[in-house]
C-alpha cells in the first residue's frame, strides 16, 4: 500500500472504525492525546546534551519511532476528522515559512522570523 497521507489516513480510519472509537476521538481528545504522546517522545531527551541526544537516537531508534508514529497517527486522524487536508495545510505553512524565513536572512540562524 502506498505511503501517502491519504492512504495512511484511510488505514487509521479503518483501524479506528473497526473498534468503534470515533465517539471517543473528538478534536479535543485527539489534541490532548497528541500532547501526551509528544511528552512521551520528549521524555527520551530530558536532561540530555546534544551529544547524548544523538546517542539516544542511535540506541533507542525503535522506541523513538514508535512514539513518533503515535503522534503521526493521532495527527492524521485529527486532520481527517476536522476535514483539513493535511498535505495542503503543510504546503501552505511551508509557503508562509518561506516568506518568514528567507534564505538570505535565515540561513545558519536560529532567530525567530520577527528577529531576523
Amino acid at each position: 500500500m502506498p505511503n501517502t497521507i491519504e492512504s495512511l489516513t484511510a488505514e487509521i480510519r479503518a483501524f479506528r472504525d473497526a473498534r468503534d472509537w470515533l465517539p471517543f476521538h473528538n478534536p479535543k481528545e485527539l489534541a490532548v492525546a497528541i500532547t501526551a504522546e509528544a511528552g512521551e517522545l520528549l521524555q527520551h531527551f530530558v536532561w540530555q546534551d546534544p551529544a547524548q541526544s544523538e546517542q539516544r537516537v542511535r540506541d533507542r531508534r525503535d522506541e523513538l519511532a514508535s512514539e513518533m508514529a503515535d503522534i503521526a497517527i493521532l495527527l492524521l486522524e485529527l486532520a481527517d476528522n476536522c476535514q483539513i487536508p493535511l498535505a495542503d495545510a503543510i504546503r501552505s505553512k511551508l509557503a508562509v515559512n518561506n516568506e518568514r524565513y528567507p534564505v538570505a536572512k535565515a540561513k545558519g540562524s536560529n532567530k525567530k522570523y520577527n528577529e531576523l
